[in-house]
Order: C-alpha cells, then structure tokens, then sequence
C-alpha cells in the first residue's frame, strides 16, 4: 500500500474510508514504489480521484449498492473516469468561467487534454484530460462546458443571476502550492496534505441559493444547465471500466436496477457505455413568497464503460477516447424529472 496516498486519503477521509477505498478501487502497480515525505503529482491525482469517488459513492445510492456486492464478490472497481460540468460565462462571481476554473487545477496534477467533443444538441463542448505519467490505470476527467449564448436572453439572464455570487475555493496559498507541482512534479508531504482539500472543494457546488423561478427557466431550455443549479461543479458522474458492459447491462437489468435501456456505441466501436439513471436528490429553494422549499431533482450517476484495445503501427493500448454521441446519450440520465 502506498503510504503517501493512504496518508493523504485518511487525512482527509479517515482511516476506514482509506482502507475501504484501497481495497475497492483498482490502483496502479506504478505506485507501489514511492518517496516517503514527498508526494508525485500522480499520487495526488490518485488520492484526489479517490475522494471524489467516494463523494459519488455517498451521493448515488444505487451505484454504492453496485460497489458493495462488487466488493462482497471479491472484485474491485476501475475507476475510469470522473465527469463534471461547467458554464462559460463571465460575471459568475469569483470563479473563472467554464472549464478553466478545473483545468487550472488538472494540468498541475499531470493532466493533459486529451479529445475534444462538441455536444451540440446540449449547446456544450467536452473536454477528456489524461494523465501523463500513467494514462490508462490514473482516472481521467471529462470536463463539460455549456455555452448560454446559445440560448434565449431571458436564460442568459436566469445563469448570471443563479451564478453571479459564486465563491473560488482555491486560495492563495494553494494557487502557490500548485504552481510548485508543476514546476517540480512534487511535494513535500505536508503540503499535499494542506492542498488536498482545497482541490477537493473546487468540485463542489459554488454559488449560494437558488430561486425557483430561475430554476424553472432554466430547466425549460436546458436540463443540463438545471442541473448545474442545484449540483454545481460535482462530479455528474463516476465511470467503473467493465470487461463486457452489454453482460453487466443485462443482469442489472434482471436485478431491477434503474439502468439505461440501451448500450452506447462509439463511432469506432470500441468505447462502450452504460449508466443507472440519476439517483434523485432533495434541495433547497426560494419560492415566490420567499420561504423556503424542497424539490426533488436529478442528482449524479454511476456509469459504466468497456474499452477495447487499439491495434495499430502507430497506436496500442486502450482506446481511451470518448465519442460525442455517447457523451449526448449518456448526459440525459440526469433530464429525468
């Protein structure tokens, strides 16, 4: 077991959470050699990839109940990717628009764009990064932006104002902090860990409360952007790397699992994926009255995802690319009312 990734994961999780996420999550061979006192921007990629997962885990119900029996069968989880979603659009308080308040964060941990995706029937663009050092067994992250020039003044004007007050979690100090990682590839273990939960908040939601009505003319036009208003910059979904994700389909199905109908396809045929259908969260908003209410919207998913092997004079390996369709298909599991 790598110290340095246990250290910084129990810091910030517990010690049981840590052990838990070890034994569950599939973690590269690579890090089996280690520096102790001094962390690799890998490390603390694979330790951050390890707290957003497990915020999935506590969000999506139904994929902690996949996990659990995967673990019960003596199996473990290959966390293949993260998604999240941005806006780009200026005026959203103290947070840079669209991907590049994530992508500041990324490319110092060693990620590096890897594809581009326009997703034009959501009237957004997405973005795969990769891992430098270890593509394949480091998760990726998918990271979306939606554009509100696409769409009516009056929801440019419902944005601004649901996201004009949001708040930058990333401070001074760890702007300092990251500038180091990426200088030198590393740091010293106690900077890591006054690091780690910083990076962690800026998946989180960052502007304030929400007013029905805005909802309501955002969802009109954009489930995506709805969404957004009530989670944030949370991870939309968390990906397990399957052997066969039409087998896995089927026997969710037969256990009565909210799963999508169909399996996506890529262009290629070798990027196949799945998902359960959001699981449904309850959040705060202010009526027309001004009190408060409860509604009951889509919160994250659990995916799933096969990747072939690609063969080839001037390519092998995995295919770790993406595909615009399946991107669009498998983003709708959260427009369920």
């Amino acid at each position: 077991m790598n110290s340095n990734i246990n250290l910084l994961v129990s810091k910030h999780l517990g010690q049981a959470k840590a052990f838990a996420l070890q034994e569950l999550m599939q973690v590269s061979p690579k890090f089996r050699i280690w520096e102790e006192g001094r962390v690799t921007r890998s490390e603390l990629a694979q330790a951050l990839n390890m707290v957003l997962f497990d915020g999935i885990l506590e969000r999506v119900p139904s994929g902690k109940v996949y996990t659990q029996e995967v673990a019960a069968q003596g199996g473990k989880v290959m966390l293949d990717h993260g998604a999240l979603r941005t806006v780009r659009w200026f005026g959203i308080g103290d947070l840079p628009p669209g991907e590049a308040a994530i992508t500041r964060i990324l490319k110092p941990l060693g990620f590096r764009l890897n594809g581009v995706f326009p997703l034009d029937r959501l009237n957004m663009t997405g973005r795969s990064y990769a891992h430098i050092d270890d593509p394949e067994n480091i998760s990726q992250f998918f990271v979306s932006e939606l554009h509100p020039e696409r769409f009516s003044r009056e929801f440019q004007t419902a944005v601004t104002r649901v996201l004009g007050n949001s708040v930058d979690p990333l401070t001074p100090a760890a702007v300092s902090q990251l500038n180091e990682l990426d200088r030198d590839g590393s740091l010293a273990i106690t900077q890591a860990h006054a690091l780690l939960p910083v990076l962690a908040a800026c998946f989180e939601r960052q502007h304030g409360e929400l007013h029905l009505s805005d909802y309501e003319i955002l969802l009109k036009e954009s489930s995506e952007m709805a969404w957004i208003a009530t989670e944030g910059n949370v991870f939309n979904h968390a990906t397990d790397r399957v052997a066969d994700v039409f087998a896995l389909s089927e026997r969710q199905k037969q256990l009565g699992r909210p799963m999508k109908a169909t399996v996506e396809v890529s262009g290629s045929g070798r990027v196949k994926q799945t998902a359960f259908k959001a699981d449904t969260v309850k959040r705060q908003m202010i009526g027309a009255d001004g009190k408060m209410l409860e509604r009951i919207v889509p919160g994250s998913f659990y995916e799933f995802i096969t990747r072939d092997t690609l063969v080839g004079d001037a390519q092998s390996g995995l295919d770790l690319g993406f595909d615009t369709a399946n991107a669009q298909g498998i983003f709708k599991m959260t427009a369920n009312a």
